[in-house]
């Protein structure tokens, strides 16, 4: 994936030339030193780039013609150092088409109580110019973080690194190609969606692909290219005897092997950053592409099973903003409960296609009956997931608008193992508990497949769902059944109304 050093986030300081030269100077001078240690800060993924201090319209509208042009800026901090009147700024924020977050801070921590003078008091108006700057953006609709406190403060760098990572999945998200083989599962609701209306909310492409197109590519691996790959997969996993050389499957895996490498070229020579498959359509492949798809999505691609193109895309920009970060992303699906009823869980798995990203240990390579597909048995990792915090994402149509729907869970040790279950897997408590959980995702009309992450937390979901414009709900530990109900009710009439604001 890119270097996120080589992305920007613009430092942009508002004032005006009221208060004289050498306030400016030191306005100035503040700012840089702000920005510069954000930018060496370890909570932010991406450069901070000081720019010079904003204070006339012209200034502020130029600054927002050159981040929309700059390839490089995902955003910008704005921050209103003395006052800056919010009429100046209205041309720039029609126009500005990059995600933009609200600093609202001082540049000294404390006051100096028997030193404060008329001087002191002039150069440092946060307090009430960044009130102006916020209203001007409220006045204008305008989507954005608000972040308060001492710019030193961890905790305001981490917010600001969150926005900063959510900054960086919708860059990534810009002009990105979904690559879908075959269509979805047949007669299944929730996998559809207007792809054209996706293209024009969120910036990616999706296009089909017949299987015959794969195939070309999977047909070109050689013989000598696809033993080179299994002595790979014998290096990175425990690869069962039956799978090594001189073992009764060993066929199966040389053609698990050349399916990723045909795969793997058609993704990159059409620069593609997500994929679906479906088993429904095969033709001219001997398995389900299982182990390729999951070594794929380890290197950073996004996927979504029975041509689930809205969830591909998905895992592609968690993955994406989570670089750098403890833990992994990966497609999943909620497939089963225990129901005890002190101890109630999900068991998270599919078909093959779970990321070894989310796993600690070393995955077992293995091939075994799939019993869907009508096609030969293909070779898959197995691994569990350790325990820790974690979260489920879904993005469905909703017909009017797109919604998320985010749940946050816990992943627990097994109590028990799972010798006969030939996938991989997880297997979590979600918030607030499983009856309130199930029954809220349901009611949101969230989907059976999800994007699974332990890198991310809710608040970057909340920070890329207001940047992309497009409601979120949110289950989690304060989630109330009838309180959600009101909320549904509310976003509907809200998403109605706000088609003529």
């Amino acid at each position: 994936m890119t270097d996120l050093k080589n992305l920007e986030v613009w430092f942009v300081t508002g004032s005006q030339h009221l208060y004289g030269h050498e306030i400016l100077k030191q306005v100035a001078q503040n700012s840089q030193t702000i920005a510069g240690a954000f930018d060496r800060s370890q909570e932010f993924p991406a450069k901070v780039v000081f720019k010079p201090v904003l204070k006339t319209p012209d200034e502020i509208t130029a600054l927002c013609r050159e981040a929309n042009a700059s390839i490089n800026c995902i955003g910008i901090i704005t921050w209103c150092h003395t006052f800056s009147p919010s009429k100046m700024w209205i041309a720039g924020l029609k126009i500005l088409s990059k995600p933009i977050v609200h600093l609202h801070t001082q540049f000294n921590r404390d006051l100096p109580w028997g030193e404060i003078d008329m001087d002191f008091m002039n150069l440092n108006q946060a307090a009430h110019g960044d009130r102006e700057h916020g209203f001007i953006m409220s006045r204008m609709r305008i989507d954005r973080k608000v972040v308060v406190g001492h710019w030193q403060e961890k905790e305001v760098q981490q917010k600001l690194g969150i926005w900063m990572r959510a900054a960086l999945g919708w860059y990534d998200m810009q002009g990105a190609r979904v690559a879908r083989f075959g269509d979805n599962m047949r007669e299944v609701a929730v996998t559809e969606g207007d792809k054209v209306e996706a293209q024009i909310q969120f910036g990616y492409a999706v296009n089909g692909y017949g299987i015959g197109d794969l195939v070309k590519f999977v047909n070109q691996a050689t013989d000598a290219e696809a033993e080179k790959l299994c002595s790979e997969y014998e290096a990175s996993y425990q690869v069962n005897d039956k799978l090594k050389k001189g073992g009764a499957k060993r066929k199966s895996l040389l053609d698990a092997a050349k399916i990723e490498i045909g795969l793997r070229a058609f993704l990159v020579e059409g620069g593609f950053k997500a994929f679906t498959t479906t088993f429904e359509d095969l033709h001219g492949l001997t398995q389900l592409p299982g182990l390729a798809v999951q070594r794929l999505m380890a290197d950073g691609y996004g996927f979504g099973a029975e041509g689930d193109w809205k969830t591909s895309i998905l895992v592609r920009s968690m993955k994406f903003m989570s670089q750098g970060l403890k833990g992994g992303t990966s497609f999943m699906e909620d497939y089963t409960y225990h129901l005890e009823p002190s101890n109630m869980s999900v068991l998270g798995a599919h078909m093959l296609e779970v990321c070894p990203s989310i796993t600690t240990g070393k995955p077992i390579l293995d091939v075994q009956p799939l019993g869907i597909g009508g096609k030969e048995d293909p070779p898959r990792l197995i691994f569990t997931t350790p325990a820790g915090a974690a979260l489920n994402a879904s993005v469905i149509d909703m017909g009017n608008r797109f919604r998320m729907i985010v749940n946050t869970v816990k992943v627990i040790s097994l109590e028990k193992t799972m010798p006969r279950l030939p996938v991989a897997s997880v297997v979590w408590k979600p918030m607030p508990d499983l009856h309130t959980a199930a029954a809220a995702w349901i009611y949101s009309g969230g989907a059976h497949h999800t994007s699974f992450s332990q890198a991310l937390t809710a608040e970057h979901m909340e920070d890329f769902a207001n940047m992309a414009g497009i409601e979120m709900v949110l289950i989690d530990e304060n989630t109330k059944i009838s309180d959600l109900k009101k909320e549904l009710r509310w976003n509907d009439l809200y998403y109605m109304l706000n088609k003529g604001l």
